[in-house]
């Protein structure tokens, strides 16, 4: 049986009423961490995806690598996402936290009483992060800052972290989470072994490099079900200066020991971030890669990701290769997306000088095909 990519789906315990989601996008509008009313109009304005899923999350002020992102950490920052969240339904749309612990990719002004940022080792990211100018209170991108690495006995409390962020989402009326194990984030440390050199338990085998992912996501399954739990994977995206020098064991490993966990998708970046979807010097197979996690019994739902036009997502659902397909930056600038990929109706430019950071221009503004 064929599928649309506007037909309903059912994605673990959540009933969704297409198959398009609106992928993760870092805004930087939550001044102090905390969401606004102004962030529930966006994402109510854009509630027609089958799947919302938020900008990325930190479970921690240690989690944190950029400035006016939100928290799910602080009472404050939950009451925020309410009011978010309470938009969305209130549209008849579903949203899934995407739960984000940076490790090396963040600024000492940024970390709980300026110290280093954590990593698996003390390998600095070459990438930039979002700061705030304290003397103009405008924001502006600065190189990351050096890394201390964790110790071993500080792994059970960011997995700690994770749950009890999934329980804080579903608290403020988030419909399930997303665990952000992609884009050369913390969890994409500890798997890759260009930033992961460590020589204990944590560190050398795959076995020992995906264990952090695993126990992150069996922790979050226990604390939520496993029917409300995605996790988010760039097997070859070099995004934050990550990299890994065997991607399809590493990856084929980690979809087989997924499988039998029972998650509601696997959400996969396909090439580079944002980027090329092809990379001539590491390539990968991304539909044996789905045929690895289905071999090994996994029935989550496999949302694609990156640089999909309207043709290509049409394709991908129909011939059964993905089950969903996310957009990020069509979003931003179509808030009635699904409605114009429906009708093949052109789309608006985004507004770039605009995405990160300031008010309503170019976050709320833009107009529908209604005006």
């Amino acid at each position: 049986m064929t599928h649309s990519l506007f037909d309903a789906v059912q994605l673990g315990d959540v009933h969704l009423k297409n198959r398009i989601a609106m992928a993760p996008l870092t805004r930087n509008r939550a001044g102090n961490t905390i969401p606004t009313p102004l962030m529930a109009t966006y994402y109510g304005q854009r509630a027609s995806a089958g799947l919302i899923i938020s900008e990325g999350t930190p479970i921690s002020q240690q989690g944190q690598g950029y400035a006016d992102v939100p928290g799910l950490y602080l009472p404050e920052q939950l009451q925020g996402w309410q009011g978010v969240t309470d938009a969305v339904h209130a549209q008849g749309g579903k949203i899934f936290a995407q739960l984000w612990h940076v490790g090396r990719v963040s600024h000492t002004s940024l970390q709980p009483g300026g110290a280093a940022p954590v990593a698996p080792s003390a390998i600095t990211a070459q990438s930039k992060t979002y700061v705030i100018d304290p003397a103009t209170g405008t924001g502006r991108f600065e190189p990351t800052s050096a890394p201390r690495a964790l110790q071993a006995q500080e792994l059970p409390g960011i997995v700690a972290d994770f749950a009890q962020a999934a329980r804080n989402a579903r608290q403020c009326g988030f419909d399930g989470v997303e665990i952000h194990g992609a884009n050369g984030y913390l969890l994409d440390q500890f798997l890759k072994d260009g930033s992961n050199q460590r020589s204990d338990e944590w560190g050398g085998s795959i076995e020992n490099r995906a264990r952090l992912v695993l126990d992150v996501v069996r922790a979050v399954c226990e604390a939520i079900g496993p029917g409300r739990v995605g996790l988010r994977i760039s097997p070859i995206s070099p995004a934050n200066g990550i990299h890994e020098s065997d991607p399809w064991a590493v990856f084929s490993y980690l979809l087989r020991a997924l499988a039998p966990l029972g998650l509601a998708y696997i959400h996969v970046v396909e090439g580079a971030t944002g980027g090329p979807r092809e990379l001539p010097e590491q390539p990968l197979d991304f539909a044996a890669l789905k045929d690895v996690y289905r071999s090994a019994g996994g029935q989550a739902l496999w949302m694609v990701n990156n640089g999909y036009t309207r043709e290509m997502a049409l394709q991908a659902v129909a011939s059964g290769y993905a089950d969903m397909v996310a957009f990020g930056r069509d979003f931003i600038a179509n808030p009635d997306l699904v409605e114009r990929l429906r009708q093949n109706a052109p789309l608006n430019a985004g507004r770039r000088e605009r995405y990160y950071g300031g008010g309503a221009d170019g976050y709320t503004d833009y107009p529908t095909l209604n005006g």
